[in-house]
């Protein structure tokens, strides 16, 4: 390994630690000062931590440690060693950030439309600050709104750091070892289930809807965060005017592809399909140009949300 590889590698693993202790701060002011004021839940073990926290006043982190540190231990257990040190050292900041804040912050929120005040105002929906004793009028929307904003960027940067989210997933991941039930289906089950939490613990039926919302908006945050801003479409084409095609995508678009080959099931006659991934700019360009270069040609578009190899983003190391 040369010292220029070298010197990219450290680069790059300490920039993977500075996402790692800044998502992990930012997961916890989101979890204390947005989510946890307004007693709601969005799945994990912090969102369950955030309904006993209200029911039996202890400390957000206390109730999370408590949970994701067997759940690591049994998940390592039944999984094999699935879990890194990143996901062990986020699972320790994340914890460190929350002790800290609440301890420091309490349970305020920062969102809200009023005065905190001593006691509730008749004819006013008002939340309760846990612990703190105070009311406040709730401004559950724009809350909302910035809770998913801030969970998708802090989960975003643990994600693109290297490491997992550990928690409640790993739940999912055991259960998926011997359901076989998809992983995706397992966590919406789980994460709705401590959603669901809310409704039962408060029986206020907003709070399991907003948490719902801050799930949908956190999920769409992280694939920015992840993926990047760049939207990639891949594009099959089955043209008879193989040459044109592939001469545009060349020297217009400057991007590659791959010819395949394939026989039709209606009359079994070969044909020329080209296989192709481009950003989506480029692929309007290739779109608008078919008409012309093959008017009969047949094309099925894809969304592609992650393309690695050459041209695109690199194949992660191990």
């Amino acid at each position: 390994m040369t010292n220029t590889t070298q010197k990219k590698d450290w680069k790059k693993e300490v920039w993977a630690y500075v996402l790692l202790i800044s998502g992990s701060a930012l997961f916890a002011i989101g979890d204390v000062m947005f989510v946890n004021p307004y007693l709601m839940a969005p799945g994990g073990t912090y969102g369950l931590s955030n309904v006993f926290n209200t029911l039996w006043p202890w400390k957000i982190s206390l109730y999370a440690i408590c949970m994701d540190v067997p759940l690591l231990l049994i998940g390592t257990w039944i999984l094999g060693p699935k879990f890194g040190l990143k996901t062990i050292i986020s699972t320790a900041l994340i914890f460190a950030f929350t002790f800290v804040l609440e301890s420091v912050w309490g349970y305020n929120p920062v969102i809200f439309d009023g005065k905190i005040v001593d006691a509730p105002i008749e004819g006013i929906s008002m939340v309760q600050i846990p612990h703190d004793g105070g009311w406040f009028v709730p401004d559950y929307f724009l809350n909302t709104v910035v809770a998913g904003l801030i969970y998708g960027v802090a989960i975003g940067m643990i994600f693109r750091s290297g490491a997992t989210s550990g928690g409640s997933d790993i739940i999912s991941m055991i259960l998926h070892k011997y359901t076989k039930i998809s992983l995706g289906t397992l966590v919406t089950i789980v994460d709705g289930c401590i959603t669901l939490s809310t409704l039962i613990a408060f029986g206020d039926i907003r709070l399991p809807i907003y948490s719902i919302i801050i799930i949908f908006i956190e999920g769409k945050v992280i694939d920015l965060v992840v993926d990047g801003m760049k939207s990639y479409k891949t594009m099959f084409i089955v043209t008879d005017e193989l040459e044109a095609v592939r001469d545009y995508i060349l020297n217009d678009l400057k991007r590659g592809g791959t010819c395949l080959t394939g026989t039709g099931l209606y009359q079994g006659n070969e044909r020329k399909m080209i296989y192709v991934t481009l950003e989506r700019a480029d692929m309007v360009k290739l779109k608008s140009n078919l008409h012309r270069i093959d008017p009969k040609a047949f094309v099925n578009i894809m969304d592609s949300s992650e393309i690695l190899g050459t041209g695109f983003r690199n194949l992660p190391k191990e």
